[in-house]
């Protein structure tokens, strides 16, 4: 009998050992992010077998077909949205799945899809990493990061603008995504200072974060910032017959972008207040810090040579007639090269480049050559403008702004300006506005993807700090792009017709 009660006491036992560790599966099962696969699959599904959409028309009466391959591209579009918003995978396998998805569904032959992950454009994002890297390896960042920290003092409120104010003045002279790489891991060596554990903070979320929104803001104010302003001034000039000199776009643009930065400031203050208010015993261990660095040597010097001379280089493409066909790509390149050659880094440093933010950049070229090359963006774009082709000349002007923004977060924003400004530029002369204000507009927008990583190297780049997931980057961008908007719409209305920027035109 006894025996009969001890085998079933340990039977309930067994049986409550079982349900705990039942429970224990069931709670480390991620309902969410299953949740969130599926959610994007479904969205692929749905718009890929729904049928025909309509055409979109122009205001010249011409037809835009939306083909089963393009249709399958917007599809391809919310998959990619969904899963980079709520990092289901690791981005770049969200990458992959970009490219495996055009070739198993034949939206576009597997050799285009796959090619598009070694554009230009991929190889320029890989040698910034590099250049970062090298500033890193040398000590040159410390270096900079140890002098910036002598300027602005232990407040962290101080730490946040110093450190914005830099990335914006560099992206005046060089491309953004190099200067994201660059101050990186400067960044990373300010904030080792605040917490020795690189665990997250809100400080490490506002330095972060904010730096990749502040190299926006920057890089719109001179033609060297990005590629897209000269890709823009290409499309106006072949639309309009007029060109805009590299002076008159900055000349409209200084301010604006000068207006974002303290703005962004502000902004990383009130999401991601710094849990401290200064760093108590700051000087006292980075003056230690930067006497033990001792003088500047050889290796850092000559690391300098190298980058100043590439970006010297890259520089005279936007001043010197037939340097423009110099890929700057190849330009960049360069510099990897002579880092190898002259031994400033190792193999080691090569195993070390962040593959995932690689291949989260060549998924994010094959969706936008996907959505161009099959005519869904230009499909997309007739359709949202001609909404406003009846609006009131303000509210046309910042429907474009706004579908730039929008689609610059999501595919390359040189392609989101291709698709956006010819279409835009015939709608103009009906409603009496002036090209130029949907050229300096869209420009700015095109410039400020707040709200994806895809939207710009600097977000990506950022990502690597490990201090924010993909989603909480997202929830930042929305004020941050709300207050652009407001901005854009008080410079449009007030600010650059009093510079003399012309906004209306004769109506037809």
């Amino acid at each position: 009998m006894h025996a009969d009660n001890k085998d079933m006491h340990n039977g309930k036992n067994n049986v409550g050992q079982k349900d705990t560790r039942l429970a224990k599966v069931v709670r480390k099962f991620d309902w969410k992010r299953i949740f969130f696969i599926n959610l994007g699959l479904a969205l692929f599904a749905i718009v890929f077998l729904s049928p025909d959409w309509p055409d979109a028309v122009d205001p010249n009466g011409q037809h835009f077909v939306l083909s089963q391959e393009g249709k399958a591209a917007v599809g391809l579009f919310l998959l990619a949205a969904v899963w980079w918003v709520f990092e289901v995978v690791p981005i770049g396998i969200t990458g992959i799945t970009i490219g495996v998805t055009q070739a198993l569904f034949l939206i576009r032959p597997a050799k285009i899809a796959f090619s598009d992950f070694l554009d230009p454009s991929v190889w320029f994002i890989i040698g910034s990493i590099v250049i970062g890297m090298s500033f890193a390896r040398t000590g040159l960042t410390k270096r900079m990061a140890y002098k910036m920290l002598l300027m602005v003092g232990e407040r962290t409120s101080r730490i946040y603008l110093g450190s914005f104010i830099m990335t914006a003045l560099l992206t005046l002279i060089m491309a953004h995504t190099a200067v994201a790489a660059a101050v990186f891991p400067l960044l990373m060596a300010i904030y080792s200072l605040y917490d020795e554990d690189d665990k997250p903070t809100k400080f490490g979320k506002g330095l972060f974060i904010g730096m990749a929104f502040v190299a926006g803001a920057g890089s719109i104010i001179t033609l060297l910032g990005a590629a897209r302003g000269a890709v823009a001034l290409g499309f106006y000039r072949d639309i309009t017959g007029r060109d805009i000199p590299f002076f008159e776009l900055s000349y409209y643009m200084f301010l604006i972008g000068a207006v974002m930065v303290p703005i962004l400031w502000g902004l990383m203050m009130v999401l991601f207040k710094p849990e401290k208010k200064t760093i108590p015993g700051l000087m006292e261990r980075v003056t230690t810090l930067n006497a033990h660095l001792g003088k500047i040597t050889k290796t850092e010097k000559l690391t300098l040579v190298i980058v100043f001379a590439t970006i010297i280089a890259m520089s005279l493409r936007s001043f010197i007639p037939g340097l423009d066909q110099i890929n700057k790509s190849a330009i960049i390149l360069v510099s990897t090269i002579l880092f190898f050659v002259f031994k400033i880094l190792s193999i080691k440093d090569l195993e070390d480049i962040p593959w995932n933010i690689v291949l989260l950049f060549g998924g994010a070229m094959s969706i936008g050559f996907c959505l161009w090359q099959t005519g869904a963006a230009s499909w997309m774009a007739i359709q949202w403008l001609v909404i406003f082709q009846d609006a009131n000349w303000l509210i046309f002007v910042l429907g474009i702004a706004f579908f730039v923004l929008v689609m610059t977060n999501l595919i390359m924003n040189v392609a989101a300006i291709a698709i956006s400004l010819p279409v835009a530029l015939v709608l103009a002369p009906y409603l009496g506005v002036a090209p130029e204000v949907i050229l300096f507009a869209s420009l700015v927008t095109a410039g400020m993807p707040f709200l994806l990583l895809v939207g710009a190297a600097p977000n990506a780049i950022a990502y690597e700090s490990r201090m924010f997931t993909s989603g909480q980057f997202f929830v930042a961008g929305i004020p941050a792009s709300i207050l652009l908007m407001i901005v854009l719409a008080i410079f449009v209305w007030i600010i650059w017709p009093a510079m003399g920027m012309p906004v209306t035109v004769a109506a037809p």
